[in-house]
């Protein structure tokens, strides 16, 4: 199996291109920037960890994919504060966080408990 072939990683990578597309015209290069990198972040840590020899590493980079979950959520719901985001795409992006963050967590225990 490949890295490519977990579920995770693909709807990952799919949530990090949409918010790419998203912000592509977006004044705001900070907020552009961070946004987009932390959604970056969860695809390649996730990629970077399957890729590991150790469990151990597997699962310290799966963390890592984990807290750039949480940090995307925050980021999500400034953005729909500050009307960077419409209430739909927000809601859309939220859930799809979420059910990425349990995946991830599922795999981290999967690992730990072998």
């Amino acid at each position: 199996m490949r890295f490519e072939d977990l579920d995770v990683w693909k709807r990952s990578a799919r949530l990090s291109a949409d918010i790419y597309k998203y912000f592509a015209q977006s004044r705001d290069f900070g907020f552009r920037d961070q946004i987009t990198r932390s959604g970056l972040s969860i695809p390649c840590n996730l990629a970077e960890g399957y890729e590991r020899y150790s469990t151990r590493d597997r699962a310290r980079f799966w963390s890592y994919a984990k807290g750039s979950a949480g940090e995307l959520r925050t980021q999500i719901y400034i953005a729909r504060e500050i009307e960077y985001l419409d209430p739909e795409t927000a809601s859309r992006w939220l859930r799809e966080v979420q059910e990425i963050s349990r995946m991830i967590q599922s795999l981290i225990t999967g690992i730990e408990h072998r």
